[in-house]
């Protein structure tokens, strides 16, 4: 029995300790739920988003507050902040699976703001739901759309492109086919081009109409296969895509600048042309160039190398062949590596798509939404514009789409916003036929420029003086090269003959001189102004010796007459240059037209307009006879003698000349410092006037120099400087 008791005591004790440990159980779970509580009242976001993720097909929507009230969670959140791509991936299968109604499904695609990037898989998921066939077109078309907004931003797309096969079977649809068209340009590539595919693109055309998304397809496919697309396509496809972002983009461009941080992707690949235009003032959204991505998943079976993997030139060389292009080709322009590729390989379907890029971000960022003056955007749009120009003058060429932008932007521009970037970019415009030129580039310009400050006149001078000697420098290689046609871009076929590269040039000279003749006589000769005309008209006299084409063109009258008669001596001793090298290129046209037959010859009147302005340069300056009978700068004797000038006619020669007045005073009282009374004839007389000359020659006046002994047979001591340019 005292066996049994002990075993009953046994018994009893561990009975105790169950219902203990079944108690300290309970107060656990009690625990764990009062801490689930208050952690779901610390993060409702979190809560909200596993309530909308098990919501199923059949739950009832209408008068569901709880539904209702995660959903405005979750909206606001996404609205303020952005959603993590787990968050996205939930969302879009609720809004596709219309497990939440087909009324939320639109709302939550409108309220779908990525914080940072997009799950490809997403997408992916996305797609087999529009294939289902479940949805409404309007909630199709949305989808699609939201789709070519975020296009950046999706992590890669590899699998994306693996069914392009099932996107293309959507072309079909009537509503859906624009929205298509954009999202196959963007992820086509050359495997992707097959007969079948054009052979429905063209029957779709042919049912529609030529409509611009079918052609830019098209036009993508030729860039690849050429023989399978023998459609005849406009060389310049205007833009095919209209804009699909407005439901996203404020809310997108809010989000992305809040967390600039965490990724720095550009829009405006997917933000194209606007569909209607807007009556309120658009602020501007991003301009920054993209980081360099890759197009594949980093476990994908392609052997490629990435460009953002480049570390030096010699790793390009070794992976040339290799080379996988970004996702994003505007990041190309970030890269002077990528640069160096782009430039060897010479890929048509790589300059077709960052042109692509290009235009449209230049359009819609800052033609049609103007940047609105803050320093923010300003400094933004400033150092867009000027990694374009670093890329151009990199590959020593123009992109297309920068030169239509400009071309649109000059129409509407105030001659003050980003004025030097604008400026420079119009300074690399490639060679145009000349009867484009006056309604594209001339008539704009003119405008601003008989409105606008005298610095703003500079700066167009200097800019069109740029681009001729760009010009000039192509026709110079070409000729080298022995070439008679010139190529006006590498990337396109259309070429200009020697005379039609010669009448662009004249054109641009005349107008130049058209600008410099008005702009003096508005800014009253301003010595800035007279300056930059000059140094323009440096590079026009020495075109035949220097560039190697056979056309002179003389400065006009209202040009000449204010650089001879200046009151600076720098302005008098360019103009000195410019006519000694006038001379050498004259006289070496003369010898050559001589000696063989040219296909091209200088023109008689330009020898006699050139006569006529040497004839008044030596007569006025050594002579000291200004007013010559039947010349331009003649005037009448009456009118003279009501001035009560003493000796008149000797006003501009280099002892009297408001130029070089000083330094006749400067060299009188070296010579004879005891004298009070300045009599400058005496510099005149004997060999002071060959000091004099050397003396004045001296102070730096190499143009003068050249110009007097060339054209008056008169030596100094000086060593000869025969081809030196004037200091200026």
């Amino acid at each position: 029995m005292a066996d049994l008791s002990n075993l009953a005591g046994l018994g009893s004790e561990p009975s105790g300790e169950i219902d203990s440990s079944a108690s300290s159980a309970n107060n656990r779970s009690l625990r764990l739920a009062e801490k689930e509580r208050r952690k779901g009242e610390a993060d409702p976001f979190g809560l909200a988003v596993k309530y909308l993720s098990q919501v199923e097909a059949g739950t009832v929507v209408r008068g569901n507050d709880e539904l209702e009230r995660n959903m405005v969670v979750v909206e606001t959140v996404a609205l303020s902040k952005g959603l993590p791509p787990e968050v996205i991936t939930v969302l879009l299968d609720l809004a596709l699976s219309l497990n939440a109604g087909t009324a939320n499904c639109t709302r939550v695609l409108k309220f779908l703001i990525p914080a940072t990037v997009v799950p490809q898989e997403a997408i992916v998921k996305g797609v087999s739901w529009l294939c289902v066939g479940k949805m409404p077109m309007n909630a199709q078309v949305l989808f699609v759309r939201w789709v070519l907004t975020v296009f950046d931003l999706i992590d890669c797309k590899d699998n994306l492109r693996s069914i392009y096969g099932f996107i293309f079977s959507f072309v079909t649809e009537e509503n859906l086919c624009p929205f298509i068209c954009h999202l196959l340009y963007l992820l086509t590539m050359r495997e992707h081009v097959h007969p079948y595919r054009v052979r429905k693109l063209l029957d779709i055309q042919a049912k529609m109409g030529r409509q611009p998304f079918l052609t830019q397809l098209l036009a993508l496919y030729k860039v690849y296969c050429p023989d399978l697309v023998t459609l005849s396509l406009p060389s310049r496809v205007r833009t095919g895509f209209k804009n699909h972002n407005s439901t996203w983009k404020v809310a997108l461009s809010a989000v992305q600048r809040k967390n600039k941080g965490a990724v720095l992707v550009d829009q405006s690949l997917s933000l194209d042309v606007k569909e209607k235009p807007s009556t309120r003032k658009r602020k501007l959204h991003h301009l920054a160039i993209p980081p360099l991505s890759s197009a594949f998943d980093s476990n994908s079976n392609k052997k490629v190398f990435r460009l953002q993997e480049l570390r030096s030139f010699k790793e390009l060389l070794e992976n040339i062949h290799n080379i996988e292009l970004p996702a994003q080709m505007g990041s190309l322009l970030g890269s002077a590596l990528a640069l160096h590729y782009l430039d060897c390989v010479q890929d048509e379907s790589a300059s077709l798509r960052l042109n692509f890029w290009l235009g449209h971000s230049l359009q819609e960022e800052l033609l049609l939404c103007p940047v609105d003056g803050s320093s923010d955007n300003t400094s933004e749009a400033c150092r867009f514009l000027s990694t374009i120009l670093f890329s151009q003058q990199f590959l020593q060429e123009g992109f297309s789409s920068t030169e239509s932008f400009l071309y649109k932007f000059l129409s509407v521009w105030d001659g003050c916003l980003l004025r030097p970037q604008i400026l420079d970019l119009l300074s690399d415009i490639p060679l145009m036929p000349s009867f484009y030129m006056h309604k594209l580039l001339f008539e704009p310009l003119k405008q601003l420029y008989f409105i606008s400050t005298v610095f703003f006149k500079c700066s167009v001078i200097e800019c069109l003086n740029s681009m001729l000697v760009k010009w000039l420098t192509w026709h110079s290689v070409s000729a080298l090269e022995g070439g008679l046609d010139i190529s006006l871009n590498s990337n396109s076929a259309m070429t200009m003959t020697l005379s039609g590269f010669m009448d662009s040039v004249m054109e641009l000279v005349r107008f130049v001189g058209l600008l410099a003749s008005e702009g003096l006589r508005l800014e009253n000769c301003h010595v800035l102004l007279l300056n930059q005309t000059l140094a323009f008209y440096e590079t026009v006299c020495d075109m035949f010796l220097k560039y190697s084409l056979p056309l002179i063109i003389m400065p006009p009258a209202g040009v000449f007459y204010p650089a001879l008669f200046a009151t600076d001596s720098v302005s008098v001793d360019r103009l000195g240059y410019i006519m000694y090298r006038y001379r050498k290129n004259l006289t070496l046209a003369k010898k050559q037209e001589q000696q063989r037959e040219q296909t091209f010859h200088i023109s008689r009147n330009t020898y006699k307009e050139f006569n006529r302005n040497l004839q008044a340069m030596v007569n006025s300056m050594w002579n000291s006879w200004w007013s010559i009978p039947g010349s331009d700068i003649e005037i009448d004797k009456d009118l003279i003698a009501l001035s009560k000038v003493a000796e008149p006619w000797c006003r501009f020669d280099l002892i009297h000349h408001p130029a070089l007045f000083s330094y006749a005073i400067e060299f009188h009282q070296r010579c004879w410092p005891e004298k009070k009374n300045v009599d400058l004839g005496s510099i005149k007389i004997g060999k002071y006037w060959n000091w004099y000359m050397e003396f004045l020659f001296n102070q730096g006046f190499d143009g003068l120099n050249n110009f007097i002994r060339t054209n008056t047979g008169h030596s100094s001591g000086l060593s000869s400087q025969d081809d030196r340019q004037p200091t200026s």
